[in-house]
């Protein structure tokens, strides 16, 4: 019998793999696979907007420098954020936990004091979950339920040629901070006297452990009436989100590499640690930024918004995708962000 490692197919690849032959039989499920969340429609104004996700300890964190009332926000945070690009707002929440023996009340409490303080900034319910044990440290599933009005929800799939490619805040930071706390995870090992040298770089350090949903920015284009033709959160990768939009809208894209927005303390740690900036921006992964499209036509509307960067231009599909650099040659957009059945 043919045996294929996962690891081959790639996270995504195998998703649809799998997912290919299932159907919706329901006329309640309006959009189901493929996107930032599910979208359900049982005959209400609003529709209702389903996205999960599942975090394992040695695999998605490390409690060595992740405390557990960060990881407890972060877990919430993130579903908000798949909610948010969908141009919906989340309003529950469900978690379900595997805990080991290794774990006491406590700590349980710490975990969920960082949910409860993500739930309170971002108006979100807790309305249920599970608990059991496990043999392997600590597990995390989470279930965030939103709503929008249907005429307002953006999907993947709608760019179009010439719209403009838009991302909020700046790219690379977290996994910069993550670069560093593995590099001061490495020098530690057991001293009990031992300080790590984070002074000048907590902005990349709380980026990488209290991410933030940009509800903020989902809630400026609907002031200024701007709906995007699509979007999506950056949680795997620049290139791998573009890619995405490629695929579901049908276009190519070009990005330009002098207009990536990258912080200071991003750019600082890359040096030191002689990592190529672009590359860090592109494939970093869990910046939690939004990404999306909008008409040419609404160019200075967009720009007039804090925090909004114009790095490219929708083309036509037989031009591919591509990041333009700084002298002018065109690279092929590759997905290198996280893969979660890559060992490396």
């Amino acid at each position: 019998m043919q045996r294929t490692e996962i690891s081959s197919l790639g996270e995504f690849v195998f998703i649809e793999h799998l997912t290919k032959d299932f159907k919706p039989k329901n006329k309640s499920t309006e959009t189901s696979i493929g996107d930032d969340a599910a979208v359900l429609n049982y005959g209400e104004e609003k529709r209702v907007l389903v996205t999960t996700d599942m975090l394992l300890e040695g695999i998605h964190f490390d409690l060595v420098y992740c405390p557990l009332k960060h990881l407890g926000y972060k877990a919430a945070v993130v579903n908000f954020s798949d909610i948010y690009a969908m141009f919906g707002t989340p309003a529950q929440l469900t978690v379900s936990i595997g805990v080991s023996k290794r774990f006491s009340v406590e700590d349980i409490e710490e975990l969920y004091a960082g949910i409860r303080l993500a739930c309170d900034l971002y108006n979100v319910d807790l309305i249920g979950g599970d608990t059991c044990a496990s043999m392997t440290g600590l597990t995390l599933s989470l279930t965030c339920i939103g709503e929008a009005n249907p005429e307002e929800i953006v999907y993947r799939k709608g760019a179009q040629p010439t719209d403009l490619i838009c991302v909020s805040g700046n790219l690379g930071a977290s996994y910069m901070g993550l670069q560093l706390l593995e590099r001061e995870k490495r020098v530690f090992d057991g001293d009990k006297d031992f300080v790590p040298a984070f002074e000048g770089h907590e902005y990349i350090l709380e980026r990488q452990l209290k991410p933030e949903a940009r509800k903020d920015i989902v809630e400026s284009l609907k002031k200024a009436n701007i709906k995007p033709t699509s979007m999506m959160d950056i949680s795997d990768g620049l290139s791998s989100e573009l890619l995405h939009i490629s695929q579901n809208s049908h276009v190519g894209i070009r990005i330009y590499e002098d207009r990536l927005p990258i912080d200071y303390q991003t750019a600082s740690m890359a040096e030191q640690m002689n990592l190529n900036v672009t590359t860090v921006a592109l494939n970093g992964g869990e910046d939690y930024e939004l990404l999306f499209t909008v008409p040419l036509a609404m160019h200075d509307l967009v720009a007039d918004i804090d925090d909004i960067h114009i790095i490219g231009h929708i083309t036509a599909p037989e031009l591919g995708a591509a990041l333009v650099t700084r002298d002018g040659a065109e690279i092929r957009l590759r997905a290198q962000g996280w893969n979660a059945f890559n060992e490396n």
